[in-house]
């Protein structure tokens, strides 16, 4: 029996203007470095961290939006993003950046990262936590 705990990251805050997100990319790097189960969600304003594009040159800020693409090299593949939240903020998956990893099941195929769920689902996923961090 495996005494991998799961743990779930629930992202709520914009990418800009306070230090969660970077805070809990941060740690989720961390934690999967020392092979945590890590599942990331994207709820509320959080959906903003994975949008493509980004430049927040102007308020001063360093652009840590490209970090993202490394999840999948911390076998990191667990990645939910709330339509709702999606839909509020007119965004598509069109409007995310193409989060991948590298599935070893299927001879090493890239496959995206990235889930989109309903409410429903997400509260599925919340509850999978064995350890819950709010950002």
């Amino acid at each position: 029996m495996s005494n991998t705990k799961t743990f779930v990251y629930v992202n709520r805050k914009a990418p800009y203007g306070s230090v969660y997100a970077l805070e809990s990319l941060e740690v989720v790097l961390i934690g999967a470095a020392f092979e945590q189960d890590v599942k990331l969600v994207f709820m509320d304003d959080g959906v903003f961290q994975l949008t493509k594009g980004q430049d927040p040159e102007g308020i001063g800020m360093k652009n840590f939006s490209k970090t993202y693409a490394a999840l999948g090299d911390y076998d990191i593949s667990q990645i939910y993003v709330d339509e709702i939240s999606l839909n509020e903020r007119g965004l598509t998956l069109d409007d995310l950046q193409p989060l991948v990893y590298e599935d070893e099941d299927d001879d090493w195929e890239e496959k995206s990262s990235i889930h989109l769920v309903s409410r429903d689902q997400l509260s599925d996923v919340i509850e999978s936590a064995d350890v819950l961090l709010n950002f």
